[in-house]
């Protein structure tokens, strides 16, 4: 099963303080654990919000919304996606993430394996499959 940890925003990632030189490392440090255990698949942090915009949508109507956003605790500041055989197994990654503050949201992918078949009818079903399976 794969997941996602998601790291939540902060006031000091959304005005684009970046980390301490110490925490880099110990990020760095992190994810060649991930690595090397054969769990991690991606892992990236993302610019402040005030970098960003929001596409919102209503009926055929498509409207922009540019960054910065008011409520960071519902931001996100990066992402990590592992591989793993359960959600514990998952919530023991993200308890190793090498921050004093903040917080990690962990959450499962949906796989298309997971989609019935009259939502998902096999042949779209074995279409997406072979797109993920090229993506890597």
């Amino acid at each position: 099963m794969r997941f996602m940890m998601i790291v939540k925003a902060s006031e000091d990632s959304e005005a684009g303080v970046l980390p301490s030189k110490e925490l880099i490392a110990a990020m760095g440090k992190y994810n060649d654990e991930l690595a090397k255990a054969g769990v991690l698949l991606a892992a990236d942090g993302l610019q402040a919000s005030s970098k960003g915009a929001r596409v919102s949508f209503s009926g055929a109507k498509r409207t922009v919304t540019d960054g910065p956003f008011a409520e960071t605790k519902e931001l996100i500041a990066g992402f990590w996606i592992i591989q793993a055989k359960t959600l514990d197994e998952a919530v023991e990654w993200a308890g190793r993430v090498p921050f004093e503050e903040g917080e990690v949201e962990v959450r499962q992918v949906q796989e298309v394996s997971g989609f019935p078949a009259d939502i998902l009818p096999p042949e779209d079903a074995a279409r997406e499959q072979a797109l993920r399976d090229a993506l890597g």
